[in-house]
C-alpha cells in the first residue's frame, strides 16, 4: 500500500473499492460501508492523505480520498472541514478536488460557510483553490435556500474589494453571484465593471450580467450593444489596433483550473 499509515475496517475497504470515473452516481457510503461517526477520524485522515492524493494513477488506491471525502459528506461532517480546507492548497490543480468539495461542503451545510468565506478572503492561498473556495459558497447557497443571503454576502464582500483581487477572480465571483441570482449585489457588480477590473470572458461584461440578472430586456441589450458597437467602430476609425467589441453574451466558464487526471 502507499500510503503511510493503515486504516481499519471498514475504511479500508475504499483503498480497493471503484474507479470513480466508473461511477455515474455517488454511492451512499454510509449504507454501503456502515459508516458511523466513529469512523470519521479514519476517513479525514484518508481524505487528507499525500500518499493516496498522489498515489499511482493507476492504482485504485489513488481514489480512496475521493470516496473518503464523498462519505464525510453523507455524513454531515463539520469536522472534516478545516481538514479539507487545509489540504486545497496542495490539491489546486486536482479537478476532483475542485469540483467535488462545493458537493460535499454542501452536504455539511451552514458549518462550512464562514471557513470558505476566510479562505477566500486570504490572498496567501493560490488563485484556484481561492475560486474552489467561492464554488463552495455558491454550492451552498443552491443547495439550501436558507443559506443563499448569507452566501450572497460572502461573496459580494469579497467582491467589494475587486481592486485587491485580480481581475479572473473577480469575472468568477460575478459568475457565482450570477448563478445565486443576487440581484442585491448588483451594484457591487456595477463597480467593479466600471474600475475594468473584471475578466468579462468569464460571465459576460456589464450589459451581459445586467440582462442575466433580468435588470435589462433582451431589446435593451441588443439596443444597448449596438451602441457600444458603433462607437467602437468611431474609435477604431481613429485607433485601428482598438480591441474588438464583445458579442451578445458572454462565455461563462465553469472553471479555469488545469486538467489534471487523477
Amino acid at each position: 500500500m502507499n500510503s503511510d499509515s493503515s486504516y481499519s475496517p471498514p475504511v479500508d475497504r475504499l483503498l480497493t473499492y471503484k474507479d470513480c470515473r466508473k461511477l455515474k452516481k455517488w454511492p451512499n457510503y454510509p449504507e454501503l460501508f456502515g459508516f458511523t461517526a466513529e469512523h470519521i477520524p479514519d476517513l479525514i485522515r484518508m481524505a487528507t492523505d499525500p500518499a493516496l492524493n498522489w498515489a499511482d494513477s493507476d492504482s485504485l488506491e489513488v481514489w480512496a480520498p475521493i470516496h473518503a471525502w464523498r462519505a464525510l459528506g453523507q455524513l454531515h461532517t463539520e469536522a472534516a472541514i478545516a481538514p479539507l480546507l487545509s489540504v486545497a492548497d496542495e490539491l489546486e490543480e486536482s479537478e476532483w478536488f475542485g469540483e467535488e468539495l462545493p458537493e460535499v461542503f454542501a452536504l455539511i451545510g451552514a458549518a462550512a460557510i464562514q471557513p470558505c468565506k476566510n479562505f477566500l478572503a486570504d490572498n496567501s492561498h493560490p488563485f484556484h483553490s481561492r475560486i474552489t473556495a467561492a464554488f463552495c459558497l455558491e454550492k451552498i447557497g443552491n443547495t439550501h435556500p436558507e443559506l443563499r443571503s448569507e452566501c450572497v454576502a460572502a461573496l459580494t464582500e469579497q467582491l467589494s474589494h475587486f481592486q485587491k483581487n485580480s481581475p479572473e477572480l473577480n469575472g468568477f465571483l460575478v459568475s457565482y453571484l450570477l448563478d445565486l441570482k443576487a440581484v442585491e449585489s448588483a451594484s457591487t457588480m456595477e463597480r467593479a465593471f466600471a474600475a475594468k477590473w473584471v475578466d468579462d470572458s468569464i460571465a459576460g461584461d456589464w450589459l451581459d450580467v445586467q440582462y442575466l440578472l433580468g435588470l435589462i430586456s433582451r431589446a435593451e441589450l441588443r439596443e444597448r450593444r449596438f451602441t457600444v458597437d458603433a462607437e467602437h467602430l468611431a474609435k477604431k476609425a481613429t485607433n485601428p489596433i482598438a480591441a474588438p467589441p464583445r458579442g451578445f453574451g458572454g462565455t461563462r466558464k465553469l472553471s479555469s483550473k488545469k486538467s489534471k487526471k487523477k
